[in-house]
């Protein structure tokens, strides 16, 4: 297959650069995909935070969603209508928590690539040379697959088979010598792959495989009850076939998967115990069930509310936030202010400190804004200068402090407000 159109070479070529760089520092195979292993989890960390969030958050949705279903179990369309109500209404986000997942469905086919090919991705031998090998193996009457086919090469050149080994370069031999004496881990070939056998040189094989799907069952109960979510239908068919997809991988892949898989369930049970303590289910479903009752509340009484856009002040992310009409009204009102203070901003009041030291300049500049009378004492100034015998003629806006004529029946029907300032109280 066109390596360009190659999904697995594509993920397995950056994961192959990683586990050169660790191979460099510790030169043994099984402790290089357990360091890898960790560094990947690590790397997730801000991810797995995320989904437990979302799970969390998501596990207070769940009587809602049973009465709906429920409710509605003779009328799909109307289920559908209520459960996308909830989305809209109440945050509900049935895919939330899905991106890591994914990312780790992608790390997994990338370490995949990377046990298949050590010899390519590790150790950036060429396709030209490994493919000249294969054949060399052919020509000695040696069965192998794509899949056993760097084990197999190993060997060969391990044997000092020349037919073999005069397809790579000194340096290369060099490099494959030294990695087949570096690929066992605890006795256990790492590049060979199980089978479903009891031989005796077959059961040590069988260790991690076994492990894999032993730790994922623990994984897998563990995440679930983390996230406060109870397991039923779907969810409990997934968690049993979930394992069974992975036996199937552990048998077709080398042992080096198995490997990363087991350690990969450990470390992640390890930090789905310690995000628990962050994002507590029940914590979250209080805080959901308090939100989803003001909610309601507000509701009742005719309060519409509105969803907006803010940036988050932990995570500097923008998020989206349902607020009350009257906080929304809060925040029109600052905002209006606030360009109004742009707009006078050359006219403001003069500090009361510097008004002393001023008061004859003012007083010679100033122009009642109803009368035109100049040089008046105890001017009020309020958006223009209002002087004493004038005052009372005129509002003054409580909203924004603009001063406007009392004759003007439309903004004093309103309460006092200034036209700009009516649409919002």
């Amino acid at each position: 297959m066109d390596r360009d159109m190659n999904i697995l070479y594509i993920l397995g070529v950056p994961l192959g650069y990683v586990m050169e760089w660790i191979y460099n520092l510790i030169p043994n195979y099984g402790w290089d995909i357990i360091i890898f292993t960790i560094v990947i989890r690590l790397l997730s960390i801000p991810l797995q935070l995320n989904q437990q969030k979302s799970m969390a958050k998501m596990s207070a949705f769940q009587p809602m969603i049973a009465d709906i279903q429920k409710k509605y179990k003779d009328k799909p369309e109307k289920q559908q209508e209520e459960l996308l109500k909830l989305q809209q209404e109440y945050g509900y986000k049935p895919t939330a928590g899905c991106m890591p997942m994914l990312v780790n469905f992608l790390v997994m086919f990338g370490v995949i690539e990377v046990v298949y090919r050590p010899l390519q991705r590790i150790f950036h031998i060429g396709a030209d040379a490994i493919t000249a090998a294969g054949d060399a193996m052919t020509a000695l009457g040696i069965s192998f697959t794509q899949v056993t086919r760097d084990t197999n090469i190993i060997a060969q050149v391990l044997a000092g088979e020349s037919t073999v080994t005069s397809v790579f370069t000194a340096d290369q031999l060099n490099t494959i010598t030294e990695f087949g004496q570096h690929m066992d881990f605890f006795g256990i070939d790492l590049t060979r792959v199980p089978q479903y056998s009891l031989a005796a040189d077959n059961l040590p094989l069988l260790i991690f495989p076994i492990l894999a799907v032993v730790t994922m069952f623990i994984s897998t109960h563990i995440s679930m009850k983390a996230s406060g979510q109870e397991m039923q239908g779907s969810m409990k068919l997934t968690m049993y076939m979930m394992p069974l997809m992975y036996v199937f991988f552990c048998f077709t892949v080398p042992c080096a998967f198995s490997l990363y898989y087991v350690i990969s369930n450990i470390v992640m049970t390890v930090q789905t115990q310690v995000m628990r303590k962050i994002y507590d289910p029940e914590k979250m479903k209080e805080q959901v069930k308090a939100e989803i009752a003001s909610r309601k509340k507000e509701e009742k009484r005719g309060v519409k509310s509105t969803t907006i856009k803010v940036q988050d002040e932990k995570t500097g992310e923008v998020v989206e936030k349902n607020i009350s009409a009257s906080e929304m009204n809060k925040r029109r009102l600052e905002y209006a202010r606030q360009l109004d203070a742009e707009r006078y901003k050359d006219e403001r009041t003069v500090p009361l400190s510097e008004l002393q030291n001023k008061k004859e300049d003012l007083n010679k500049m100033a122009k009642c804004i109803c009368c035109g009378k100049t040089g008046a004492d105890y001017l009020h100034y309020n958006g223009g200068y209002v002087c004493d015998d004038c005052v009372g003629a005129y509002f003054t806006c409580p909203a924004c402090g603009r001063v406007f004529d009392i004759n003007d029946r439309e903004h004093g029907d309103n309460g006092g407000f200034c036209a700009e300032c009516v649409p919002d109280h």
